[in-house]
């Protein structure tokens, strides 16, 4: 049982259930593709390579083959899960019922645990192969240099933004043309600094929707911001913000996020039982649709 389930009697507190201050669902969900799957592993894309048109100089040639050159991507599953105990005697001392807040708060715990897999995937090592065998990591000509824009290593600035499009442009991974977002993740720290920028709070910048909306940056330009506090830092503990292409990420499900609230009548006290569980794992699609900006 929570020793903290307590807390909410009467005879101390009021009968407002609060959730404190967290990550309430997954900010990442949306911004990545997805897809479902049985078994140990998935292949969420068989990946081809670009190949190059002959042209023909005489009348007849001999045919050769493009010999298209083939790999395959795969996601794995990790099982997640969240339980907590409501003894009946503790029930009956409350003026409300505590279940709905209690699956709200499992819930937003297993959303943040499908965000980390997403963001572990940003930048971690992917499994590719016609079984998965290799080993195929971040590559560095996919990092923007932490003092672009600047004499030394610095926060998130324009200048980090158009060295990540420059990237995504020249690897031909993204069509601006086709009206598709870019997205970017950044903490509090990054979304501060980009208060600062008047290239970014400028509305003149920034025609197509609302720069700024209660505090935070939304966009600039075609790029969409992403609030997250849980980005991992690297060994210079600066900040790794992904800036990517929602087809170079994918989110692979097993288990979608399900709720049980059942009684448990094999304890003492007949207490009843919150149990949350989802099975689900990240991975990138395309390394050239991911770019990293570093930030101090």
């Amino acid at each position: 049982m929570s020793q903290f389930v307590t807390t909410h009697f009467v005879q101390q507190y009021t009968t407002n259930v609060q959730i404190l201050a967290q990550q309430k669902g997954s900010r990442f969900r949306n911004a990545v593709t997805t897809g479902s799957y049985v078994g140990k592993q998935g292949v969420p894309v068989d990946q081809f390579a670009p190949t190059v048109a002959q042209k023909r100089t005489t009348r007849y040639p001999t045919l050769t083959p493009a010999d298209t050159q083939t790999d395959r991507r795969w996601v794995y599953p990790s099982d997640y899960d969240w339980n907590d105990l409501i003894d009946n005697i503790d029930k009956l001392r409350m003026l409300i019922d505590p279940q709905s807040a209690y699956v709200m708060n499992g819930m937003n715990a297993m959303a943040r645990a499908m965000d980390d897999e997403i963001i572990n995937a940003f930048f971690g090592t992917a499994q590719t192969g016609a079984n998965g065998g290799t080993a195929t990591t971040f590559p560095g000509t996919q990092i923007v240099s932490a003092s672009e824009g600047a004499s030394a290593a610095t926060g998130m600035n324009v200048e980090k933004i158009k060295a990540g499009i420059q990237l995504l442009l020249a690897n031909e991974a993204w069509d601006p043309s086709s009206g598709q977002r870019l997205h970017c993740a950044i903490t509090a720290k990054q979304n501060r600094n980009l208060m600062d920028e008047v290239q970014v709070i400028n509305a003149d910048y920034n025609p197509e929707k609302p720069v700024i909306n209660d505090g935070f940056v939304m966009s600039w330009g075609k790029v969409d911001f992403i609030h997250s506090e849980r980005l991992p830092s690297n060994g210079s503990a600066q900040t790794q913000c992904p800036l990517w292409v929602k087809e170079g990420m994918h989110l692979g499900m097993w288990q979608d996020l399900s709720a049980d609230v059942s009684q448990r009548k094999d304890l003492a006290g007949l207490p009843w039982q919150v149990y949350l569980y989802g099975t689900f794992g990240g991975t990138r699609i395309q390394e050239k649709m991911v770019a990293q900006l570093p930030c101090a």
